[in-house]
């Protein structure tokens, strides 16, 4: 009874806490302790010689002037309050400015709720600390803050954790760990659904988040039926930023199946809802998915309109790598629209560049990767192979054979680590035709052979069963 009644805090902490209460107030202990108990065991209180009872905390946090439960726990109701509105603040900063500015507002949040001992208000700034580093290419950063997530909401129930797992698979999914972000996907799924806890708001993150990397995987049934399983989750669930991430998801399964009018459509829900929420970030990312449809349609005009709207957006945000990337797909826009020159000057600068040197800009472009972050094996490894690609397709063209197998060959490394089995198929397909040209014949067979085992079974050679479905 008495344990209960003194809360999760131990005598000592409790006696602490009345103490520096008391004299922050100017009360004697004799004022505090009237009319229902004397000087003598508030002292004993104070110096926690004494468990009190709960009649006793709230006789004092009524003198005090608080509440019970900021006597007990010292967790105050307005701070509380404040911090969470605080991370709201965060979290509009970081939708509508850059990512910097967002992330000192989230530090400020986590370190007074660090302070005051908020576990729920510190885990949602580390979470925020996590999509900014996300947004800027920092994903070490953005790795450890998720797990520092996961670490502080351990004991929590599974669903309170899944968007720091999936903010977790998403960084492995821009370093080129396909594999290993659909691991982590897929496993949280099936927690989820072996425990019985079918929360739709997580299964919803979990199955949207899944699409990118099954369909880079070349995994296209595992990737259609998320996009089903998430369109059936979402009248469960009320969050207009995640539904709008959902119709982008689904898009890409539109665009694979070659339904591109179905595609556009599902991406104009997206962006009228980030339109309305004006996150311009994830409505850089609808720009940057219709200049990919009208591309694979064929309207080269329009598709090199829209990435050019989304890679400003993302440019002026200081979203460093999703500029990029966009980048290489407006490179490959160009050099369909037979401007090789352009795309080379464009594509270049990319590979070039790392976090600590930049390179010369493109000339008559904007600053081709920003804030100097380019294209690695571990930041963006899936577009730096498609950049070396696209250099091999122009110096193919123009018939420079050297240069083409070199970057054929770099795209082929980049690609193999990540897994991503259709590009990988295309690759050597490529790389194949070149050296039979050349004719070298048995090379060629290899590439072909490499190829072949890639596009032979797609997502079967890196995926194990597909993941527990929930009850609809």
């Amino acid at each position: 009874m008495a344990g209960a009644a003194a809360g999760a805090e131990s005598t000592t902490e409790i006696g602490r806490r009345v103490l520096r209460l008391r004299t922050e107030r100017g009360f004697t202990q004799r004022q505090l302790a009237e009319p229902a108990y004397t000087a003598a065991y508030v002292s004993t209180l104070e110096a926690g010689k004494v468990r009190p009872s709960e009649a006793a905390l709230r006789h004092l946090a009524d003198r005090l002037g608080i509440s019970y439960e900021e006597l007990t726990t010292g967790r105050s109701p307005r701070d509380a309050t404040r911090l969470r509105a605080a991370v709201t603040d965060a979290r509009r900063a970081l939708a509508t400015g850059a990512a910097e500015d967002a992330a000192e507002l989230f530090e400020q949040v986590r370190d007074e709720a660090e302070r005051l001992g908020f576990a729920e208000e510190r885990g949602a700034a580390l979470l925020g600390l996590g999509d900014c580093a996300l947004e800027t290419g920092d994903l070490t950063v953005a790795r450890d803050h998720f797990q520092a997530v996961e670490r502080l909401l351990a004991g929590e129930p599974l669903p309170r954790r899944i968007p720091a797992i999936r903010g977790r698979a998403v960084a492995h999914l821009l370093a080129g760990e396909l594999r290993y972000s659909c691991y982590l996907l897929e496993s949280a799924i099936d927690e989820l659904n072996a425990s019985g806890l079918h929360d739709p708001y997580a299964l919803l993150l979990l199955y949207t988040a899944a699409i990118a990397p099954y369909m880079d995987m070349g995994a296209h049934a595992r990737a259609v039926r998320a996009a089903e399983l998430a369109l059936a989750l979402a009248p469960s669930v009320d969050d207009p930023g995640l539904i709008a991430r959902m119709h982008r998801g689904v898009a890409r399964t539109l665009i694979a199946e070659g339904r591109t009018a179905e595609a556009d459509a599902s991406l104009a829900k997206a962006q009228e809802l980030y339109e309305q929420l004006r996150i311009h970030t994830d409505l850089a990312h609808c720009h940057w998915m219709r200049g990919y449809v009208h591309a694979q349609d064929g309207n080269l005009e329009r598709a090199e309109r829209e990435l050019r709207t989304a890679r400003d957006m993302l440019a002026s945000k200081r979203a460093a790598l999703f500029t990029v990337q966009v980048e290489v797909e407006l490179a490959d826009v160009l050099r369909r629209r037979g401007r090789t020159a352009d795309a080379e000057a464009l594509l270049l600068p990319l590979l070039a560049r790392t976090p600590a040197e930049g390179a010369a800009d493109a000339p008559g472009e904007p600053e081709a990767a920003a804030d100097g972050v380019g294209l690695t094996a571990d930041r963006g490894a899936v577009h730096a192979g498609g950049a070396h690609r696209l250099l091999g397709l122009i110096a193919d063209e123009r018939g420079d054979v050297e240069a083409a197998e070199e970057h054929y060959c770099a795209a082929l490394s980049l690609l193999e680590r990540t897994g991503a089995a259709g590009d990988l198929a295309d690759l050597c397909r490529l790389l194949g035709d070149l050296l039979r040209r050349e004719g070298r014949l048995e090379a060629a067979m290899d590439a072909y052979r490499t190829g072949l085992g890639h596009r032979a079974a797609p997502g079967t050679t890196t995926l194990g069963p597909a993941p527990a479905e929930p009850p609809m």
